[in-house]
């Protein structure tokens, strides 16, 4: 009967925990080309947060395509490139496979290695908000929203063509 009763509690004390275990929208994303608006706000010190920026994300696997506040990101995954387009600049580096900070594809393709960090907000077939624990005192809240779902393209869409970008007089920071 004890055994009964402790297994019971321990049921009733980890099921929080249980159903945080799978994001059924992140789920849908292996295998598939995502679309969606993006609002990434931070926190810092349990300050209220504050939006950092938004707009529009694609993104296939760790590859990624940022649209927001004027800026471009491309990313395949090895290497980002951040265009600015009016001031005809871009900056390119190696991306690490921790990161997270610098490709948000990373977080949503490897969602589950990061469920500790994570705390979903809310979720829906096309929308999820979330929180992820970037450091001890640092908080993102990602809102995810029109989420659609496409067949793989490949990477050629992640991938910038730096020659083609010097010949329109963009200036190149190869920082790989």
């Amino acid at each position: 009967m004890r055994k009964t009763i402790a297994f019971l509690l321990t049921l009733c004390l980890t099921a929080p925990l249980w159903a945080q275990a799978r994001i059924p929208l992140l789920d849908r994303m292996a295998g598939h080309r995502v679309t969606c608006h993006y609002v990434y706000s931070l926190s810092r010190d349990e300050e209220p947060f504050k939006e950092i920026t938004s707009g529009t994300l694609v993104a296939e696997g760790n590859a990624f395509r940022l649209d927001g506040l004027g800026m471009e990101m491309y990313s395949n995954g090895t290497s980002r490139w951040s265009v600015d387009p009016e001031g005809k600049e871009v900056v390119v580096e190696k991306v690490g496979e921790n990161d997270l900070l610098a490709n948000p594809a990373q977080i949503l393709a490897s969602y589950r290695q990061y469920m500790h960090r994570i705390r979903v907000l809310s979720s829906s077939k096309n929308a999820l908000t979330f929180t992820f624990r970037l450091d001890e005192d640092a908080v993102a809240r990602i809102a995810l929203s029109q989420v659609v779902f496409a067949d793989e393209g490949g990477m050629a869409d992640f991938t910038l063509d730096e020659k083609a970008l010097s010949k329109e007089g963009y200036v190149i920071t190869d920082l790989r």
